[in-house]
């Protein structure tokens, strides 16, 4: 157990970033994947929007690598022009 008033509160602080962490990485992954199986092209695009604003602003806050949002948002992107209408 930490000794110091600084580092007790350093890791409350932790324990409430992860969980933070965890809900919008979950809440990002379930949504990829979700767009990723849709197999109607109008709903997935109508999907696309919502989750590329979130994928960019989880790589604002550097909780993804900006060049793995870009590769997500293109994959997604490529997968809705390859469905049919």
């Amino acid at each position: 157990m930490a000794n110091h008033k600084s580092s007790i509160k350093r890791i409350r602080q932790d324990q409430k970033k992860r969980l933070q962490n965890r809900y919008y990485g979950r809440t990002m992954r379930n949504s990829v994947r979700t767009i990723r199986t849709t197999t109607n092209k109008q709903e997935a695009e109508e999907l696309f929007p919502r989750v590329a604003k979130m994928i960019d602003k989880l790589a604002k806050k550097n909780f993804i690598h900006w060049k793995k949002a870009a590769n997500l948002k293109s994959k997604i992107a490529k997968h809705i022009n390859a469905l049919e209408a």
